[in-house]
């Protein structure tokens, strides 16, 4: 290093060196979008990730929000418009970006659905009859937000924006799977099992990274690592002990195989290694309420291209903003119960996206929250629960019903059994009737197509509060990150200056979810925030 170089977050004297001109940090959505716009701009690529590249999309739902007449809406026959997707937004994600960026978030949402399928993502134009957390196989768009919901469609009309990359179980992987496969055709350098430790700063611009990688570790070795690597992914993401075994040997053989290179990038840095929900002293210094949770993500979300932004002289933002999901369906017939507190009183509109209620809990009823269900309510959900689910669904409903239900044959009983307050219950049960029966609005804004009057018993308390569960998690993921330049993607300081040469993306970075999360949010900013990157970091000279 010159002597006005320095290494921020790194450790150690490099024995190798590479170069590039840019360099892409984390190999998820937001890092296969970077590279990809870098290269169709000309610029030279190298993509490094940690493990086995694919992040928490390759792990997800593989949901992309998307909407002002998409394609796959066309030919569904949805009619969707600009106009109404961000008058949508607006109330969903209020202020996490400025309103000029929101606005080219949603002008460029049918562009963004034709450049995905251009790279191979599967869409497919079936609409899902009812409202779900998570279709099943045979429907690919839906409301995958609170479109539908009473507060948003007295604003717009609902319409279905949630598009499910096709394929069968979680569709993550066939988001994740063609980028890669289209990055690799692109003539991208790819370096997997390569872990940046630090970015090297010249006179105040990034110009490179220092990392650990394992591309000269014997063969063994790296297919030992990889094969920790998918097992963290998953399983480990539903077995957190059993991931934490596998991170500390992963961690070992870096520590001894490990070969500590530079990498020159001439133009531009590019940060998308996720979030930090991976992180337990991030999670317990910014957002300590959403402790108990199921870490949504993969090993890499451990915040530490956060902290290497920060230590470049980067700022954070909404570090305390974390997405708590706690659906209540499938199966569709819990639309019609409701959700009371330990008082007996209703807190949300049951038709709200699943995080909506997760927050609401966590942050407004200590984690605590019940769904109450007449007789009839169970038998309709028993119905429907096998084919309204897919696999994943049905385990945790079944664990729900199996570790978390008390019945009675009263509003008191049922009550008594579950510690809530047995008068607080059953005058919000009466005052939800009582509406339904004067042909007046539902009291938390529920459309009147999800209410139902709480008729006979027995009645059942299902107790779906947040807490460590391994047969009912709430998964949970983190949406803030460093502050970027809304235009160019290039993280900014305290006083809103850009840092040259560095940029973030995706969950990194604070983008359109910020705020608030609906499905499909927060892959669709890993494509608009990566691709701005990519474009503005592969245009300096």
């Amino acid at each position: 290093m010159s002597e006005t170089a320095s290494a921020v977050g790194g450790s150690g004297t490099p024995d190798g060196e590479l170069s590039t001109e840019v360099l892409v940090v984390g190999f998820g959505a937001a890092g296969a979008s970077a590279a990809l716009e870098a290269r169709a701009a000309g610029a030279e690529v190298l993509v490094v990730d940690r493990f086995n590249g694919g992040g928490a999309t390759a792990i997800s739902g593989g949901i992309i929000y998307a909407g002002a007449g998409t394609s796959v809406q066309r030919a569904a026959g949805v009619q969707d418009t600009a106009e109404g997707m961000l008058t949508y937004l607006r109330a969903e994600v209020g202020d996490a970006v400025r309103p000029e960026t929101l606005q080219r978030f949603v002008d460029t949402s049918p562009a963004m659905i034709d450049w995905l399928s251009e790279h191979g993502v599967p869409f497919d134009a079936s609409v899902c009859p009812y409202k779900t957390s998570y279709p099943n196989n045979r429907y690919y768009l839906y409301y995958s937000g609170s479109e539908a919901s009473g507060a948003f469609r007295d604003l717009t009309p609902p319409v279905q924006r949630g598009h499910r990359a096709k394929g069968r179980g979680a569709s993550g992987k066939k988001v994740f799977g063609p980028l890669a496969a289209s990055v690799q055709r692109s003539g991208a350098r790819i370096r997997l099992h390569t872990r940046v430790t630090g970015l090297i700063v010249e006179d105040g611009r990034v110009v490179g990274a220092e990392a650990v990688t394992l591309a000269d570790a014997p063969a063994r070795i790296s297919r030992r690592f990889a094969r920790m690597a998918a097992l963290a992914a998953k399983p480990g993401i539903y077995y957190p002990p059993m991931r934490r075994v596998l991170e500390s040997r992963m961690a070992r053989l870096e520590a001894k195989f490990g070969r500590r290179i530079r990498i020159r990038a001439s133009k531009g840095v590019i940060l998308s290694a996720g979030g930090y929900i991976a992180n337990t002293e991030m999670i317990a210094t910014h957002a300590p309420q959403f402790a108990g949770g199921l870490a949504l993500g993969t090993t890499g979300d451990d915040g530490a291209a956060i902290a290497m932004a920060v230590a470049a002289g980067g700022v954070t933002d909404h570090l305390d903003d974390v997405s708590a999901w706690r659906f209540i369906t499938p199966p569709s017939a819990f639309f019609g119960a409701i959700v009371v507190d330990e008082q007996g009183n209703r807190m949300i509109d049951e038709s709200r996206y699943g995080a909506a209620l997760g927050r609401t809990l966590v942050r407004d009823h200590d984690g605590r929250g019940w769904i109450l269900a007449d007789a009839a309510t169970m038998r309709t959900a028993a119905r429907q629960l096998p084919r309204e689910s897919l696999w994943f669904q049905l385990v945790l409903t079944l664990g729900l019903v199996s570790a978390g239900r008390v019945r009675g044959k009263t509003l008191a009983e049922v009550a008594g059994k579950a510690g809530i307050d047995a008068a607080g219950l059953t005058a919000t049960v009466a005052a939800h009737n009582a509406a339904l029966a004067q042909g007046n609005p539902d009291p938390m804004g529920k459309p009147a197509d999800f209410t139902r009057v709480i008729g006979d018993g027995p009645y059942t308390l299902l107790d779906i509060s947040v807490r460590p569960s391994v047969i009912y998690p709430c998964p949970m993921f983190t949406l803030g990150g460093v502050r970027v330049d809304e235009e160019t993607g290039e993280v900014t300081t305290a006083d809103g200056a850009p840092i040259r040469g560095l940029y973030a993306a995706g969950r990194t970075a604070v983008g359109i979810c910020a705020n608030s999360y609906v499905s499909g949010l927060s892959i669709s900013d890993c494509v608009f925030s990566g691709r701005r990157a990519g474009a503005h970091a592969a245009a300096q000279p």
